[in-house]
């Protein structure tokens, strides 16, 4: 019976995402293709600076849908988590994710630390990608102050707990659930797909972990999951 209702709480909830999916990219592929209609019938009404800026919308907004359909991709890919584990250490995952983050780590002067990593098993793709999305998700919500990174992992009892945590600006207690739900933002920015959190929730679920955020506004956040030793 717990069994079931599982499946149909799983159900809704792909069923949820799809529809969100879907009015995500139609909103964004209306906008794009409003303003073009516009500068193909009636170019002549805009100035040289009007239809700059025209083109420039038009190009955020492929650009704003090419990241949805990326972070979509990326989410079906998080539920095809392979289920044939093998021991992998979470140092080579990390450094991995690193070097994915590379441009952005620079850009960004992000400073990221990280002591000593245990071997743990499970599907090494799908748990590079929870270090590289809750990486980025920290750089990219950032304070004024550059990045301050600090991952860490312990045991405790018989699981291992990590924690990414953040100088960031922080977050609201009531919204610390709903950032693990697809396409919720904090900040509403359209050139990203929303999904990061909720790829990582997927992952570590299917690696029947946990995880969840505590933050203090002002004082930053901290990302913590937790998988079997």
């Amino acid at each position: 019976m717990i069994y079931a209702h599982k499946m149909a709480s799983d159900r809704q909830e792909l069923h949820d995402f799809l529809l969100r999916a879907c009015h995500d990219m139609r909103t964004r592929l209306r906008a794009v293709r409003t303003n073009a209609e516009l500068l193909i019938e009636a170019p002549e009404k805009y100035q040289r600076a009007e239809r700059a800026g025209i083109l420039q919308f038009l190009v955020d907004g492929a650009r704003s849908a090419d990241s949805l359909v990326d972070g979509i991709l990326n989410y079906v890919l998080a539920l095809q988590v392979q289920q044939n584990f093998s021991s992998i250490s979470t140092a080579v995952l990390l450094r991995g994710a690193l070097g994915k983050l590379e441009v952005e780590i620079r850009d960004s002067g992000a400073q990221i630390s990280y002591g000593e990593m245990p071997q743990i098993t499970g599907d090494p793709d799908r748990l590079m990608q929870l270090f590289e999305n809750l990486l980025r998700n920290a750089i990219q919500h950032r304070g004024e102050a550059p990045p301050c990174i600090q991952v860490s992992a312990r045991l405790q009892s018989s699981e291992w707990l990590f924690a990414i945590r953040d100088n960031g600006p922080g977050i609201e207690a009531e919204d610390l659930e709903r950032i693990f739900r697809p396409f919720e933002r904090l900040r509403r920015d359209h050139q990203r797909a929303g999904l990061g959190l909720a790829i990582c929730r997927e992952i570590v679920t299917a690696h029947r972990g946990r995880i969840w955020a505590e933050s203090v506004v002002g004082s930053g956040t901290t990302v913590f999951f937790a998988l079997g030793s």
